[in-house]
């Protein structure tokens, strides 16, 4: 496995996060919403406790992906001068990561223990603050989506339109940070929270990383020739 291989698979590794995100979303299904009953809670946490184990594993591996897309990503603005927005790229990336892995966590532990024990109070209190620690991920998602929309635009490697579209899911992805209304469409547990925002962030990271990805296949360079021998 030679290095030009490691590298289209270091870049092409927010395509595999989002692949992983995705199919452990649908493995996990429909989390009870904030204040939801102590019957849901049992029901969710301690009925499907072997599914939510299995997409936590899934989730992990998602995480891991996105910590080293997050470097190549750096990489890449660092070779093309800039590299203030590859440190952005990687910090932001290490924070949203650390979102992920400890709303996982908790549903993990619910799952595997403390939604079985009978402690409703601590089941229903998790619970919430696993949506809550959704909706703060926002930030670091956008601050993601940023760092690589406009460094890429600075580096001349996205066109100004490509550049508009990510300050655009910028906005859309930080709006995601302000959803706390009680219930309907704008609360944590709501569609735009739980759909519209993450869909943005997961579509613009697989643009990139295939953008990425192909930009790499296509400089790489043909083995040079030997040079013909003097007649």
């Amino acid at each position: 496995m030679d290095s030009q291989l490691w590298e289209r698979l270091w870049r092409s590794a927010g395509i595999q996060f989002v692949v992983l995100f995705v199919v452990a979303s649908v493995i996990y299904s429909d989390q009870p919403k904030v204040g939801a009953s102590t019957s849901d809670l049992v029901s969710f946490y301690d009925g499907d406790r072997t599914r939510i184990l299995i997409a936590t594993v899934i989730f992990g591996l998602g995480v891991l992906n996105l910590l080293w897309f997050g470097a190549a990503l750096r990489s890449v603005l660092h070779d093309a001068g800039q590299g203030g927005w590859g440190a952005a790229a990687t910090a932001s990336s290490a924070t949203l990561g650390g979102f992920f892995f400890v709303v996982t966590t908790v549903g993990a532990a619910l799952a595997s223990s403390i939604a079985g024990s009978g402690n409703t109070s601590a089941t229903s209190g998790l619970n919430d603050f696993a949506w809550a620690g959704f909706v703060m991920a926002s930030f670091p998602a956008a601050m993601f989506v940023m760092s690589g929309a406009f460094g890429l635009w600075r580096a001349g490697i996205i066109s100004n339109r490509f550049f508009g579209a990510g300050v655009t899911a910028v906005v859309l992805v930080l709006l995601g940070g302000t959803t706390w209304a009680s219930n309907g469409f704008w609360a944590p547990d709501g569609a735009y929270s739980r759909f519209i925002s993450p869909a943005i962030g997961l579509l613009w990271i697989a643009v990139i990383s295939g953008l990425l990805t192909a930009r790499s296949s296509s400089t790489t360079r043909a083995p040079e020739r030997a040079p013909a021998p003097a007649p």
